[in-house]
């Protein structure tokens, strides 16, 4: 069969399977559709809930302002698929192409999307993780869980880890009254993501807001009561904190373990796929009906010297599964690349937080409209003589701008003035990320080698 009938027999008549009932699953199911697939469509997922929104779980949800059981993703359209809601996928047979199921089911594929994303990473001593009132926040049950801890009103809530959720954890614990300590191994919140630099400011919002901010610290061992609820932290500095709620907020863990022995490139830094969102196997070979999207999936990108990423941030899912689902049912002379410039946005202590690019790429920062002092700035990372990221502390409005620069390879440092740049942005300084070596909490992005390719790229949205 020739590559132009076999496409237009997939798209026809093909059996498509979406691992991962996913804010990525979802979108890419929704733009199959779109793209005139009329073949059978089975999405896959471990939760028993359809697709639901994660980022309220942390904001909204925790300050009461939503419920965690009404977060499901608006749809577009009626996707027509199979849902199989509840249980977990166990292991992948690429030579017969089906899907293997925890039920002991098996579900046949002509093409697959893995779109299982992360995990939150418990707490590693098991039994201090058992312990009651030991919670992480990943999923809509850890939401419930959480939410209903908070209402009880408790004494104190413990964080461990000041990345961008363990910070607006924190922030929704002090919206709500409640005292609140936040446990970060680095020297400020959020130097993993945005370096020393911000995370200065960020250190200073914590503790100006009645958070009891501990930094350059570990957190060696949770203590439990006689009747098994946690009642304190004991940290490396040999300080104690009662506390009857702890949340590990450690970053997370991708999904590929039940990949083991498919034989794809699948590990603990995710499945590695090409710029068409396809999945390499173990030998380094592209396939041509395994497509990976969304958090799991790391692939190389040429705005940022062919660094493959791992993104988890909510917009790369949705850009990624829609390439993914328009590759899945193209030829080769129709597949586009996925070149998103990653954004990710928070919001804490009245701050809104926004970046583009990678900024933990970059070695040095300038402050170039703003002020740190005021909290409200712009900062602009460079790497290599380039702008490479920027990051907003409630001062989007520029930032689309700046996003144009990193898609350019405009030059770093910067040489335009701006009508509020204060002295304090007019040279780079370093930008004092943590040794990479040594882990942080919550990256939002992470590296995970490179090709040797040095090219330079321009970039423009919207052409193919």
């Amino acid at each position: 069969m020739a590559a132009e009938e076999f496409h237009e027999w997939l798209r026809r008549e093909g059996r498509i399977v979406i691992v991962g009932a996913s804010l990525a699953g979802l979108r890419a199911a929704e733009t199959l559709r779109a793209e005139g697939f009329t073949g059978s469509l089975t999405m896959i997922g471990d939760e028993p809930y359809e697709p639901y929104d994660r980022p309220p779980l942390s904001k909204a949800v925790l300050l009461g302002r939503a419920s965690p059981d009404h977060t499901e993703l608006p749809r577009r359209r009626d996707v027509g698929a199979a849902w199989r809601l509840g249980v977990a996928a166990t292991g992948l047979d690429m030579a017969a192409k089906r899907v293997r199921l925890a039920d002991g089911d098996e579900v046949p594929y002509d093409r697959l999307l893995i779109a299982t994303g992360v995990r939150a990473r418990p707490w590693p001593k098991e039994s201090e993780a058992q312990l009651d009132g030991v919670l992480v926040l990943r999923t809509r049950d850890d939401a419930v869980r959480l939410h209903r801890r908070m209402r009880t009103g408790p004494r104190r809530v413990f964080v461990i880890g000041a990345g961008f959720t363990g910070s607006e954890i924190a922030s929704a614990c002090r919206d709500r009254g409640i005292a609140v300590t936040v446990a970060e191994r680095a020297g400020a919140p959020l130097v993993g993501a945005l370096g020393g630099v911000i995370g200065a400011v960020a250190a200073d919002l914590h503790r100006d807001n009645g958070v009891d901010l501990r930094t350059g610290v570990m957190v060696t061992g949770l203590e439990g009561d006689s009747a098994g609820r946690v009642r304190a932290a004991h940290l490396s500095d040999g300080s104690v904190v009662e506390t009857d709620v702890v949340v590990v907020s450690l970053g997370a863990t991708r999904n590929t373990e039940w990949l083991a022995g498919s034989g794809l490139g699948a590990g603990p830094r995710g499945i590695a796929c090409d710029a068409g969102c396809r999945a390499f196997d173990i030998r380094g070979i592209v396939t041509d009906d395994v497509f990976a999207a969304g958090d799991v999936a790391r692939s190389p990108n040429p705005l940022f010297g062919y660094q493959f990423l791992s993104l988890e941030h909510w917009g790369n899912a949705v850009a990624q599964a829609e390439v993914a689902a328009h590759n899945m049912i193209s030829t080769s002379a129709e597949r586009r690349p996925h070149m998103w410039v990653p954004a990710f946005w928070s919001s804490q202590f009245g701050v809104n937080i926004k970046s583009v690019g990678v900024p933990s790429m970059g070695d040095q920062v300038m402050i170039t409209q703003g002020s740190l002092a005021e909290r409200r700035f712009i900062g602009v990372y460079g790497y290599q003589g380039r702008v490479i990221a920027a990051v907003s502390f409630d001062n989007t409005r520029w930032l689309d701008f700046y996003q144009r620069l990193i898609e350019t390879g405009a030059p770093f440092p910067l040489d335009f003035p701006t009508v509020d740049r204060r002295p304090e942005g007019r040279q780079p300084v370093p930008a004092d990320f943590p040794d990479p070596s040594l882990p942080t909490h919550g990256p939002t992005v992470t590296l995970s080698g490179y090709s040797p390719a040095d090219r330079h790229l321009v970039f423009t949205p919207g052409r193919h």
